[in-house]
């Protein structure tokens, strides 16, 4: 199987089960779980994340948002809000490996971090606004929407 097809499948499955939590609100996490071990759960799911984002320079979001909901217990706005915060460590960390084997190309990059940037402070100032159940159902659309396109394009 190409490596490509290989990728479609984790990722449609990756999706079906992002959909799944998204829709009955399965909360994972452990209220008796003491301070050391949630810690530890913290460090896997950011080294899952981080797995992620470096082979398909994306999914640190996609794994971190859904884990800080529902294994972490935590906030969604603050969720999102969180994983960006991590997100930015892993894109470093990655982007110097992409750097090294010269795999970045220059152009194409700033513009879209130009663009990046600007839209990340838009959608940070309408998070504020729109209603959580909103916010899941425009996720899972977008998730949809992603999975097509890996799949049939």
């Amino acid at each position: 199987m190409e490596k490509i097809e290989k990728r479609k499948i984790f990722y449609l499955l990756f999706c079906i089960g992002e959909i799944k939590i998204e829709i009955f609100n399965k909360n994972f996490r452990d209220k008796n779980m003491n301070e050391k071990n949630f810690n530890i759960k913290i460090a896997v799911i950011g080294g899952l994340a981080g797995i992620i984002c470096g082979l398909f320079g994306t999914g640190g979001g996609m794994i971190l948002v859904p884990a800080f909901i529902y294994m972490l217990d935590i906030e969604p706005k603050k969720a999102r809000a969180t994983s960006l915060c991590c997100m930015l460590a892993m894109v470093i960390a990655s982007s110097f490996f992409y750097y090294k084997n010269n795999y970045i190309n220059w152009n194409s990059g700033l513009l879209c971090a130009i663009g990046g940037t600007i839209g990340g402070y838009i959608g940070a100032k309408i998070l504020k606004k729109i209603p959580e159940k909103i916010m899941k159902i425009v996720f899972i659309l977008f998730i949809i929407y992603a999975a097509y396109n890996m799949i049939f394009k």
